[in-house]
């Protein structure tokens, strides 16, 4: 909801595209457990299997470490797959079934290096990244499973309950490194399904508040507060207006001198009545006088009102507040641009771009600026850059494929080779 993007979130996007802890440690492993795949035909591999005895050794171990798995004997299942790979270092779903087995004992290390080992035998399967994700996630190796889990949505997971799974971990990783509307537009997929289950409405609080921290991280005394930011939130991804309307006033009504909750009321009314909202973001202000999204907000919403005389000082306080910020140097730049100062504006736009290479509106404003100068060519290639990267972001916003499922629970995913790749 906010409308910067922070760089270490860059950083995380630049890693996937080149190539879901605990108020106990019982509910972080409930949140990443998933039940164990199927049975599937096996995934294609280059190598032969073992001749002669050997061949007949790596079925007999197959069968029953299949068996083991089905009866739901984990630590069986996990040694007897264990053997059949020492005996063909191959065989991905062999690593596939192992992890599982590790992942349903909560033994992450173990699952993690698993599903490393099928993501590198099927680099394009998106499960095996999820469920590689979901073991680093219960590591607490958060910048990895992010990484990891947002490869997943880019391959795409055609199960949708890991597909949910892993997608809601990802969410509520987004919000813990203050990537608050990239969580928010990625919980809203599941409120576009229907699913207002109290984890996501939950989830949904915590970003529309900005704060950033885990959802088993969350203070109890803060847990109403909460819940009705996340209830608003989602009543307004599903365009329940009037009750959205309703969840934000009695929100502001019994906490007015609590960080955020005026903001959150702002962002609301931005669609329909940006005049008051930026009223409610005045008074955030007067609860955290020098924030740089509250400045930041209203100085764009007077660049959208067509008034960068009146965004002017606003987008200056931005960047006085938060000088690394790159959405505060992109909204000043266009303010100055806007007021005739094109030659400062082009600079501090320039350098929006150097906070952050990989933002496509920073690319389209500068592109904007340096056409009103005549610099036509680096306008082009402005121009160009933004087409590359708005197809990048919508990518790893949406994935590459439609990632759906409710249950953030328990999931059961085709290993890969099988039929439901």
């Amino acid at each position: 909801m906010s409308t910067c993007m922070d760089r270490r979130w860059t950083v995380v996007i630049t890693c996937v595209t080149l190539l879901l802890s605990a108020a106990g440690a019982a509910s972080a492993q409930t949140a990443t457990s998933a039940a164990p795949p199927p049975a599937q035909s096996a995934p294609k591999s280059t190598a032969q299997k073992p001749g002669g005895a050997g061949s007949a050794q790596f079925d007999a171990l197959v069968k029953q470490a299949t068996a083991a798995r089905q009866a739901e004997q984990w630590e069986d299942a996990a040694a007897l797959f264990t053997k059949a790979i020492k005996l063909r270092p191959d065989y991905a779903e062999g690593y596939w079934y192992q992890g599982a087995a590790y992942y349903q004992l909560d033994k992450f290390a173990e699952c993690k290096e698993s599903f490393r080992r099928v993501t590198k035998l099927s680099p394009t399967h998106g499960a095996a990244f999820a469920f590689l994700g979901l073991c680093e996630f219960g590591l607490k190796e958060y910048d990895r499973s992010l990484q990891h889990l947002m490869q997943s949505r880019i391959l795409g997971v055609a199960d949708k309950e890991l597909g949910g799974t892993a997608r809601y971990h990802a969410s509520i990783l987004m919000t813990r490194i203050e990537q608050f509307q990239q969580a928010l537009q990625t919980l809203g997929e599941f409120a576009l399904e229907g699913t207002d289950n109290p984890r996501i409405i939950e989830a949904m609080g915590i970003a529309t508040l900005r704060m950033p921290m885990l959802p088993t991280e969350l203070p109890p005394d803060r847990r109403e507060m909460v819940l009705m930011a996340g209830r608003g939130s989602y009543q307004m991804a599903t365009r329940q207006t009037k009750a959205a309307a309703k969840a934000f006033e009695a929100l502001v009504a019994r906490y007015p001198e609590t960080p955020n909750v005026h903001y959150a009321y702002g962002v609301y009314l931005l669609i329909e009545q940006p005049a008051q909202a930026i009223e409610e973001f005045k008074k955030e202000l007067n609860v955290q006088p020098n924030d740089s999204e509250t400045l930041m907000q209203i100085a764009y919403q007077y660049l959208k009102d067509s008034n960068a005389a009146e965004a002017l000082p606003w987008a200056q306080k931005a960047v006085d507040a938060a000088p690394n910020n790159y959405a505060s140097h992109r909204a000043l730049g266009e303010a100055l641009v806007e007021t005739g100062n094109t030659t400062e504006g082009i600079a501090h736009l320039e350098q929006a771009i150097k906070l952050a290479p990989e933002s496509p509106s920073a690319h389209f404003a500068l592109a904007k600026a340096y056409q009103r100068v005549g610099r036509s060519a680096d306008a082009q290639r402005e121009r160009s850059e933004f087409t590359r990267l708005d197809r990048l972001a919508r990518t790893n916003r949406s994935g590459a494929q439609s990632v759906g499922g409710q249950d953030t629970e328990r999931a059961q995913p085709a290993p890969p080779g099988s039929q439901q790749q």
